[in-house]
C-alpha cells in the first residue's frame, strides 16, 4: 500500500530517540501509520457526510481519532 516516502518515517523514529533505523523497520512503521491514517480518514469522511457536509473539517479528524 506504500504511498508515502520512507524518509519522514525514519526521521520520526529518530526524533523519538532511535539512534539507527533499518529500512525494513522504517517501511513497516510507514505501513502501520498509513493503516491508521486510512482508518481516521474513512471515519472523518463518514462524520462529515453525517453532518451533511462535503468538506472534512479539523473537528472531524479530531473526532475520528478517538
Amino acid at each position: 500500500m506504500k504511498r508515502l516516502p520512507i524518509a519522514p518515517f525514519e526521521k520520526i523514529l529518530k526524533d523519538a530517540g532511535a539512534k539507527r533505523v533499518s529500512k525494513p523497520a522504517a517501511k513497516e512503521f510507514a505501513l502501520v501509520i498509513e493503516e491508521i491514517a486510512d482508518k481516521i480518514a474513512a471515519d472523518a469522511t463518514k462524520l462529515s457526510k453525517h453532518a451533511g457536509r462535503k468538506t472534512i473539517l479539523a473537528d472531524d479528524i479530531r473526532l475520528a481519532k478517538r
